[in-house]
């Protein structure tokens, strides 16, 4: 399954839960661990942790099973890690306080069709 088609479901699975400001890095050039990272902020810790369960389940229908999460304890971070895509969920606060838009900043904007 080609990168672009699980940052499609992930990024409509994060829309149809109410995710904000979903945004799509192709980090391809950047670092040879993942070709996607993908950010969203939730409203909240059981938000954000909702939205994370939702992405592993919604994914997990089409076949792909995470690697990894991290964060679900506490909900202020939630990283869902598909190998090719990495998913990064956030409450706004923490989102603000790490910056990974800044951080991967040569990363550059992926499009996502119907977005």
């Amino acid at each position: 399954m080609p990168a672009s088609t699980i940052e499609q479901m992930i990024y409509k699975v994060l829309t149809d839960a109410r995710g904000q400001d979903i945004r799509i890095l192709d980090v391809r050039k950047v670092t040879d661990v993942m070709d996607y990272m993908v950010i969203a902020s939730g409203t909240s810790s059981r938000h954000v942790v909702s939205m994370a369960e939702k992405v592993r389940d919604g994914l997990r229908e089409h076949g792909r099973r995470a690697l990894g999460t991290e964060g679900e304890k506490t909900g202020d971070w939630v990283l869902v890690d598909f190998g090719d895509v990495v998913v990064h969920i956030m409450r706004p606060q923490t989102r603000d306080f790490y910056n990974l838009e800044k951080l991967w900043g040569d990363g550059e904007r992926a499009d996502v069709a119907g977005r």
